[in-house]
């Protein structure tokens, strides 16, 4: 797949008409999320076109109580074909064995992995995608502002980024339009800072 004439063709391109092209070439696409703040845009979009598409949520068991309320209210919204995935060990397990370690602690690499990696790895057997729908935007991580919105994992599965080019305010206006919510309150205990990669898009 010739992923720079792919990313040139859809320039200019609407979010709409990327899922669209998107859609065209899948045979079994997936959308995920973690609903964290704006994440309601992704799945609006892409849902709008496909009801029935996979929404794999890998929860970590560490979203606050206001995510929580946020994603139920929005898998209600949207009426989401929801595949819940969670971590093996439960929160109090690790609590007491590990906590939530330090960035720069040994035990980190194993905590991201019981977390997200391997559920994540689960959930990925399990659906077989060929075609990602994910927010991934630039200017998010180093390691994303050097991706597009059309790229590739090295599993072959391509990954779309609708809103790659979009700003926070362009997606909170599209969140204003279609009378749909965010929630800020959101904590990810795999990341020190928003800008850290957690390994799911740099495989």
């Amino acid at each position: 797949m010739n992923l720079e004439a792919i990313n040139q063709e859809l320039k200019g391109k609407t979010p709409a008409e990327i899922v669209s092209w998107a859609l065209q070439i899948a045979k079994n696409p997936i959308v995920t999320t973690n609903f964290r703040p704006l994440e309601a845009t992704i799945l609006h979009l892409v849902s709008s076109q496909k009801s029935d598409i996979p929404v794999i949520w890998c929860d970590s068991g560490y979203n606050t109580s206001y995510t929580y309320a946020n994603a139920h209210k929005t898998i209600e919204q949207l009426n989401l074909n929801i595949d819940l995935f969670v971590p093996k060990q439960s929160v109090a397990y690790r609590t007491s064995v590990m906590g939530i370690p330090d960035v720069d602690s040994p035990l980190h690499p194993i905590f991201t992995k019981q977390v997200k990696l391997e559920p994540f790895s689960r959930a990925m057997q399990k659906h077989q995608p060929d075609v990602w729908f994910t927010n991934l935007r630039k200017g998010q991580t180093d390691f994303r502002s050097n991706l597009d919105v059309v790229s590739q994992s090295s599993d072959g599965i391509i990954k779309v980024s609708p809103f790659f080019h979009w700003s926070d305010e362009e997606l909170e206006v599209y969140l204003k339009e279609h009378q749909l919510e965010s929630e800020d309150r959101y904590y990810d205990p795999t990341k020190a800072l928003d800008n850290r990669e957690c390994g799911l898009h740099t495989a």
